[in-house]
């Protein structure tokens, strides 16, 4: 890829497409484009096959999707597996018209069965069901991955995909409602700092164990794959190790300086008991990430004190 080489990211304003364009301007890479929700909507066939046709981009990052935590999956699987689903498939065909020379599709590890053996090896891609709360995303997600999977093979378009493990770092949603473990977990904290509570509620048992990852690691190892990857292949990233939520919310805890207890509410969902990744496809590649996890939470909270909390008034947006 030259460093003027035309380069779609597309949600270039979420968690993973800032990232990505935050690693790409950082290597010298001049001629990114990024398109906001109100500029281009990708669940729209005509205006995406519009735009690839006026912009002719050579690649592409997709880390577009619609998101949300357990209580959004929960409530909205319809919208949850059609959108996503129209937007892939949208942005396949215009890059498969433009002959885009390389495409990078952003999965999620929810795409494994509940009961995978852990850690989760590529292999274990469709050997059960997916766990129930999340299952519409899951599915708009395995869909994604196999249609790289099939393009490559029927029309040798160099399209391959990602498989992270859970993600947290700068953009990221701090919405309450709809966010994952550590935005959601971060802003709990911080609010009951503020308003002086005794104590913050995590749901489940806190005993389910999640493996998280930076998501500017993440943009790292897409960018490591552009050259060392093979077209419709799909790599698992993860940085190898997994935590309790309980000890999750505890480092978070420690994090925001929040001095009273941690509590659990056994009434709510909590999702796939364990979810740890095998990473050694990409790692016997010569990818391993760089950000810690205590780095990384400290890195999530500083951006989450200068652009979600309301310095006027001590709040959050």
């Amino acid at each position: 890829m030259e460093k003027n080489s035309k380069i779609y990211v597309a949600g270039h304003t979420g968690m993973v497409g800032s990232a990505l364009v935050r690693n790409l301007t950082a290597r010298g890479y001049t001629n990114i484009i990024g398109k906001t929700f109100e500029e281009l909507d990708l669940t729209r066939q005509s205006d995406v096959e519009e735009f690839f046709d006026r912009e002719k981009p050579e690649y592409v990052f997709l880390a577009a999707a619609k998101v949300g935590g357990i209580g959004a999956n929960i409530k909205s699987p319809a919208e949850f597996l059609m959108d996503n689903l129209k937007i892939q498939n949208n942005i396949f065909s215009a890059s498969l018209m433009q002959k885009v020379k390389k495409l990078i599709f952003i999965g999620s590890a929810c795409v494994y069965p509940e009961l995978a053996e852990q850690p989760i090896s590529e292999e274990a891609m469709l050997t059960g069901k997916p766990e129930d709360s999340h299952e519409g995303y899951s599915l708009a997600k395995i869909c994604g991955i196999k249609a790289c999977e099939y393009l490559h093979k029927e029309y040798s378009a160099e399209y391959m995909s990602v498989i992270p493990c859970n993600l947290y770092g700068y953009n990221d949603n701090f919405d309450v409602l709809r966010s994952h473990i550590v935005p959601g977990i971060i802003r709990r904290f911080y609010e009951a700092k503020i308003n002086g509570n005794k104590e913050v509620t995590i749901w489940g048992s806190g005993n389910a164990r999640r493996e998280l990852l930076f998501a500017d690691d993440l943009a790292d190892a897409c960018l490591f794959l552009l050259d060392n990857g093979m077209g419709g292949e799909y790599y698992n990233i993860g940085s190898g190790s997994d935590y309790s939520v309980l000890e999750i919310a505890q480092k978070i805890k420690n994090t925001v300086s929040y001095d009273g207890e941690i509590t659990t509410d056994n009434s709510k969902p909590e999702g796939t008991m364990a979810r740890l990744m095998n990473s050694s496809k990409i790692n016997s590649l010569g990818w391993k990430p760089k950000v810690t996890l205590d780095e990384g939470l400290k890195l999530t909270y500083e951006w989450f004190l200068n652009n979600i909390v309301d310095k006027r008034g001590g709040g959050t947006a």
